[in-house]
């Protein structure tokens, strides 16, 4: 993958956000050029979404050969949470559409880049809101009227005790600045507090916070279980997708499918849920002149009681949305490439595209070792039809690390996850 300079396009020259972009223009003309900040396997699948409708793209990552990267037209390799950096990139690439994959970046950067006319995905503001737990959850619960846990915010050791007295034991603390369960603990009483205030801070992974990190501790509801409920924004409305089930690992996804069992008044609580989040998002767009179009990954809880209660959203595809690249005629990714470019995304677009009751599962093999994965029998996993395997080709793992999915259909939750199951452990993989 070519690591050249690419022609300086100042910023200033770019014309508002417009659905009329070119696209797969003629040589020697200027298509839409997109920028990826972070190249991993989300970014990859919405690469090749994009570069199928025309689009320009490259892929930058803190490392050489993520991803996408790999099927990128071009790449960089930068510390995005460096501000200097970030700008020079912004500068060099002269990008119309910047799509933010990660949280370590330098979100100044990206309000100057929207206000400079560059389209930040979904918004620079929704970014910025997203990455900060508290923020999101002041305007979920305090603005917006959605249904969410007790919960408090606390600066301090001091400021957490007291906090989590008040929501109560069991508690979740989480670090305000963080993503897919890291520094989060739960405690069961009150000896278990400062061990938790200490993981928070020493666990965390984010940056631009300073040394001491704000959590929030709140009630440990009494869950049946979560869904995801991908949402998309687009030049057309907002619209959602069927319901995705779900199975955790320490706050990191192993198994998904769709669509959930859910019973009718759920679904609907649901969807409304996640359409009022989203909605409120873009509104928060709209004041500061962005469009917050994409897909966002809305994460909720259904309580043992048939109550939903809004706990998180994601303004990029979603983990657990990787199952849409076989239950959906237009994947996650197809649909935020869609969206993010100007292009209608209605209820047609995102509808399933499976027999009558049937459901479709992902499943993630998380590989441990130290070095270059290989992977082999890989007829013998993909032997039943109604299965299917994306391998990521992550340069290397240490520890451990998600580097494929198995996808399958079945004709219920249960037999989609065994097969999608049966695919992983048929794989030979060699860590060498």
């Amino acid at each position: 993958m070519s690591d050249m300079n690419v022609s300086p396009v100042s910023a200033s020259t770019h014309s508002p956000v417009a659905p009329g972009r070119m696209l797969g223009t003629p040589l020697g003309a200027r298509p839409t050029r997109v920028l990826f900040l972070g190249a991993g396997e989300l970014g990859r699948e919405v690469t090749i979404e994009l570069m199928r409708l025309g689009a320009w793209v490259c892929a930058a990552d803190s490392y050489a050969g993520a991803p996408a990267q790999q099927v990128a037209h071009e790449y960089r390799v930068l510390d995005m949470a460096n501000a200097d950096q970030l700008r020079a990139l912004f500068d060099e690439v002269g990008p119309d559409i910047i799509v933010p994959e990660v949280e370590a970046i330098a979100t100044g950067e990206l309000a100057a880049a929207a206000a400079r006319g560059i389209q930040v995905v979904p918004s620079a503001e929704i970014a910025a809101i997203c990455m900060d737990r508290e923020r999101l959850r002041v305007i979920a619960h305090e603005e917006l009227g959605l249904p969410t846990t007790p919960y408090r915010f606390a600066g301090s050791l001091d400021e957490l005790r007291a906090g989590a007295l008040e929501v109560g034991y069991p508690c979740v603390v989480k670090p305000i600045m963080s993503s897919s369960g890291h520094g989060q603990s739960v405690v069961r009483s009150a000896d278990a507090i400062d061990a938790a205030w200490t993981e928070a801070q020493e666990g965390r992974r984010a940056s631009g916070e300073g040394d001491v990190s704000r959590v929030i501790v709140e009630a440990l509801a009494p869950l049946d279980y979560e869904l995801t409920v991908l949402t998309v924004s687009s030049s057309a409305g907002i619209v959602t997708c069927a319901p995705i089930g779900q199975r955790q690992e320490s706050g990191d996804y192993r198994e998904s499918w769709q669509p959930a069992a859910t019973d009718a008044g759920v679904l609907e609580t649901a969807q409304s849920i996640a359409r009022r989040a989203v909605e409120g998002l873009v509104a928060k767009s709209a004041a500061t002149g962005e469009h917050g179009w994409g897909v966002f990954g809305v994460e909720l809880f259904v309580l043992t009681d048939g109550s939903v209660l809004f706990n998180e959203v994601s303004p990029r595809p979603h983990d657990t949305g990787m199952v849409t690249m076989i239950s959906q005629r237009l994947s996650e990714f197809a649909l935020h490439a869609r969206a993010i470019l100007g292009l209608p995304v209605t209820a047609g677009h995102v509808a399933l595209a499976m027999p009558e009751g049937a459901v479709a599962a992902s499943h993630a093999i998380v590989v441990a070792g130290d070095g270059e994965a290989e992977f082999s029998n890989v007829p013998g996993a993909l032997a039943e039809p109604g299965t299917d395997l994306r391998i990521f080709a992550k340069p290397e793992v240490h520890g451990h690390r998600r580097m494929a999915v198995a996808l399958a259909i079945g004709s219920s939750a249960d037999d989609a996850r065994a097969k999608a199951a049966h695919v992983a452990d048929a794989l030979d993989i060699t860590v060498r």
